[in-house]
């Protein structure tokens, strides 16, 4: 008894709810019927979204990896530093050249050193008043410049992509758009069934855009937070080395 009224509701509803027109919203027919300027739009952006993803993953393993180099280096300083092994803390500098702090911390130690040689073969006289730490913290500044920028590298383009891409699958949409009441005018027939298909497609450049853009500003973000990061690492770091051939100094004197 109970299965004959389980057949006759699923009856019931099978005749009040028609099925679906197959294809006609569905999103994969509707990337496919994408025709003419709109392809050429749809494959800006698939460009632009293998080049962000690109950019991303590059980063992120950069930065990885200086990181990686960074501390290990950082780590050594605390043995080499007290130990006046300054030769093998550049020497190091130079096998671990893809940190950050590795690139300014070594240029300043053999700054230092290259300094310091040069006042005690010339002399305090007849070196004119050089100035050791002050030599030290122009070859910090120089080198956190290049290091810096070196970490940025890649992030304005990612933010270029990440703000026009909306944009850009807007004038696919727009054009989409265009051509759907163009078709409506020749073909003499009005109303929202006839162009709401048409721009449903258009639509989909739109959402294509977003879905590029959308990736590529948060890791803009992200990465840009990663390089200020890395940035006060190299000024705290370089400070406190400083400090350190400040305090050489005072003691050899």
């Amino acid at each position: 008894m109970s299965r004959a009224v389980l057949e006759s509701l699923n009856r019931l509803l099978d005749a009040q709810v028609p099925p679906a027109a197959p294809g006609a919203f569905d999103v994969w027919n509707m990337v496919r019927s994408i025709q003419g300027f709109g392809v050429v739009v749809a494959a800006v952006l698939v460009l632009m979204s293998v080049y962000s993803l690109g950019v991303m993953a590059e980063r992120l393993f950069t930065y990885a990896r200086a990181g990686s180099a960074s501390r290990r280096f950082a780590e050594a300083l605390r043995e080499l530093l007290p130990a006046h092994r300054l030769k093998e803390a550049v020497e190091l500098s130079k096998k671990l050249a893809r940190g950050h702090l590795c690139k300014v911390l070594g240029t300043a130690i053999d700054e230092y050193c290259r300094g310091t040689e040069t006042v005690r073969a010339r002399g305090a006289v007849s070196s004119g008043g050089f100035d050791v730490i002050a030599s030290v913290n122009r070859a910090v500044e120089r080198s956190s410049l290049r290091t810096v920028n070196d970490l940025r590298r890649g992030l304005g383009s990612l933010a270029t992509v990440g703000s026009t891409a909306p944009f850009v699958g807007l004038l696919g949409t727009v054009w989409g758009i265009i051509k759907a009441f163009q078709n409506m005018a020749a073909t003499g027939s009005g109303g929202l069934g006839t162009v709401s298909g048409a721009i449903a497609e258009a639509l989909i450049n739109t959402a294509f855009g977003l879905l590029v853009a959308i990736p590529a500003v948060m890791m803009f973000n992200y990465l840009t937070n990663r390089v200020e990061d890395m940035q006060v690492d190299i000024t705290d770091s370089a400070t406190e080395l400083v400090d350190f051939f400040l305090k050489e100094g005072v003691a050899k004197t």
